[in-house]
């Protein structure tokens, strides 16, 4: 049974307004505004079926569509809806279709919760994949876990995650777990780093977890921490930050934000003249972060949880279809968001092989997929993976990439460390 967790406090809440706009997907968008008076229960469902209709089964996925969380949303829009092309066309669950519902969540915990109330109470999903952000998933995570339909975290990172209730589970291996990879790799990069300097975001609960694993890190490996600097994901000038680091004269700096806050924080620090090795957390791992600070993001370093070059028959099916649609490689939060979908898919058929998912009232078809997706094991792009009993994800494989800007300044790649 899996233990309560308390959610961050007030400090650390996403501004609602959200200064910085994004490019958004092309993705159609539904209304994220519930209104819980006049929903059905969750328990309820049409005609006993699993997700509204007979003829499909609907999963959702609720992540951020707008704001400037949607360069990372974006991505995860992609890969899930290449997992429900790839599902279908293999037959789907035995046959029967399923049918992606997706909701947009926006930036902030209000966003996430109208959404997951939206998905759960009105689309009558069968699960949901989502939200993008970790302090998110503290506001609308239970609220899934009352009304017992089970969630996929697939970018939720934070320390206590899986801990917010029985129904919660994590496809995004944590960050204590991936973080350190990246400052070994800066030692064997440059083995004179001496002095640190850490930045990160104060009003993001993923990015305080993440800083609070690589400030533990940095000490473990006896190099000096000569400076802490915060900033808000909504800010836009960084010259005290960036000055107040400089000034210590650090080797190394590490960010934890996102990648509109972060690739705008590497530029400034750049622009002011800093030459060392950078870190960005795993908020700024998007090739969205390019098109911010553009020929300045070159030579930066991130944890990754997943390698396109992987070797698997999945993987090059998702691969494949990756780079046939967006000419360029799969992102982690892409990747995640796939195989947050194949757990479903994969959870559904195995449910299905013992009682048909069609004959079952939807309250307790969300009981038996939480309960079989937990017990499974999975080959996914990320991996062979499984799930603790808790919900935390057991995974093997993890990489350390470098950022490599063409000579345009506009266009880049992830080069993955050998």
């Amino acid at each position: 049974m899996k233990k309560p967790t308390a959610r961050p406090s007030g400090l650390f809440i996403t501004c609602a307004s959200l200064l910085l706009a994004c490019s958004q997907t092309n993705t159609p968008q539904t209304s994220t505004t519930a209104s819980p008076a006049n929903s059905p229960s969750p328990g309820a469902s049409p005609e006993g079926s699993p997700g509204g209709s007979s003829k499909t089964i609907s999963i959702g996925i609720g992540v951020a569509q707008t704001s400037n969380v949607a360069l990372l949303g974006q991505e995860q829009v992609a890969g899930a809806k290449i997992a429900e092309k790839y599902f279908n066309d293999k037959g789907g669950v035995d046959g029967t279709p399923i049918k992606l519902v997706f909701q947009d969540t926006g930036g902030d915990e209000q966003g996430a919760i109208n959404a997951f109330n939206t998905l759960i109470n009105q689309d009558k999903v069968v699960g949901i994949v989502g939200p993008t952000l970790s302090q998110q998933a503290f506001s609308a995570d239970p609220i899934a876990d009352r009304a017992k339909v089970p969630v996929l975290a697939p970018s939720n990172t934070a320390k206590g995650i899986p801990q917010i209730g029985d129904y919660v589970t994590r496809v995004s291996a944590p960050v204590a777990v991936v973080a350190p990879n990246a400052v070994k790799a800066a030692l064997k990069q440059n083995p004179n780093i001496k002095k640190v300097a850490v930045f990160f975001a104060q009003n993001d609960a993923f990015s305080k977890s993440e800083t609070e694993t690589f400030q533990t890190t940095v000490k473990d490996m006896g190099l000096e921490l000569a400076t802490v600097q915060k900033f808000l994901t909504t800010d836009t000038d960084f010259q005290s930050q960036a000055t107040n680091g400089i000034n210590v004269k650090p080797d190394l700096i590490i960010i934890s934000g996102l990648a509109a806050d972060g690739g705008n924080l590497i530029k400034q620090l750049r622009e002011l003249g800093y030459k060392g090795v950078i870190i960005g957390g795993n908020g700024l791992n998007t090739s969205n972060v390019f098109a911010v600070c553009k020929a300045l993001c070159d030579g930066v370093l991130i944890a990754q949880a997943y390698s396109p070059e992987y070797e698997n028959e999945v993987n090059k099916a998702f691969r494949d279809a990756y780079r046939a649609q967006f000419k360029k490689e799969p992102p982690q939060f892409s990747a995640q968001a796939f195989t947050g979908v194949q757990v479903f898919v994969e959870s559904l058929k195995a449910i299905n092989a013992k009682s048909k998912v069609s004959k079952k009232p939807l309250v307790e078809l969300r009981t038996n997929l939480n309960q079989q997706l937990l017990s499974g094991k999975y080959d996914t792009p990320l991996g062979e993976i499984s799930f603790t009993p808790e919900g935390e994800i057991n995974q093997k494989q993890f990489y350390v990439a470098r950022i490599k800007m063409e000579a345009d300044g506009n266009n880049g790649k992830f080069e993955f460390l050998k």
